[in-house]
């Protein structure tokens, strides 16, 4: 793996530090938590985060457990959390494979030190590229997973930092082309639908960030175009099989649509 070593500028909020804070993490700098905070005075994101976080365990869940699926290919990783991708997939499945992505040089420092195999026969590592450049991606993950078999190819919660609609829809495309038939696409992201959520969208790129753009819910839905989807569809997070402790207990978060589909 090639490495990229730029400068962390901490005086700018960086998106995976700032759900980092709202997972309840510490790896975050007073930049990150001042956005942050500010953000919970609009909407409570803190809430949003974790619920995606557990749609996340229970998709890897599902993949490993039902699907079968043995490799991993996670892009826009994000800091270290409760229940990741590998940990998760390895404790079903100890020969797991899973490949990392992200561009945030904090992301994959503390990523090398944290997120390391669980198992013997497993394998977990990492590729720094941005997703605006799939075939970076692409070409780094083969020296991990073996593309001859199904992937499942993992974008929680990050393409709506993407330059475009159509550069994350051309994202998206180039991976799973790269992939073969019988891998998974698994996704989430905000949708376009409230308006404090917005408004917390538009006050976080006025602060230097990363702009985060909401997504119109057939936006996202095109992303799934051509798959087959597992029910229950495309759905909020909060919706996509809950486990039977959460029903009655967690509401519907109608901000975000995702869901799973497989590769025909």
């Amino acid at each position: 793996m090639t490495e990229q070593s730029r400068d962390i500028d901490t005086s700018v909020p960086g998106a995976a530090r700032i759900w980092n804070y709202w997972l309840g993490g510490k790896d975050n700098y007073q930049a990150d938590r001042m956005a942050a905070e500010a953000a919970l005075q609009f909407y409570d994101m803190a809430t949003f985060a974790q619920q995606s976080r557990q749609f996340l365990s229970r998709v890897v869940r599902f993949l490993a457990e039902d699907a079968g699926i043995r490799q991993f290919l996670d892009i826009g990783t994000g800091l270290p959390t409760m229940q990741n991708t590998h940990e998760i997939a390895q404790a079903i499945a100890p020969e797991s494979r899973i490949a990392y992505v992200d561009s945030d040089p904090i992301v994959l420092a503390h990523a090398r030190v944290l997120l390391r195999n669980t198992t013997s026969e497993g394998v977990t590592d990492y590729v720094e590229a941005d997703y605006h450049d799939p075939d970076r991606i692409i070409d780094h993950a083969r020296r991990i997973l073996d593309f001859t078999q199904p992937v499942a190819v993992m974008f929680m919660g990050v393409l709506g930092h993407a330059r475009s609609f159509e550069a994350s829809h051309a994202v998206v495309g180039r991976v799973l082309d790269a992939v073969p038939s019988g891998s998974y696409l698994a996704l989430w992201d905000g949708n376009d639908t409230n308006a404090d959520l917005n408004t917390l969208a538009e006050n976080y790129a006025k602060s230097g960030g990363v702009p985060y753009i909401q997504q119109p819910v057939e936006h996202i839905r095109g992303y799934f175009s051509g798959l087959e989807m597992v029910e229950p569809g495309l759905v909020s997070v909060t919706e996509w099989r809950p486990e039977p402790t959460d029903i009655g207990e967690v509401a519907p978060l109608r901000e975000t649509t995702g869901g799973v589909a497989r590769k025909p």
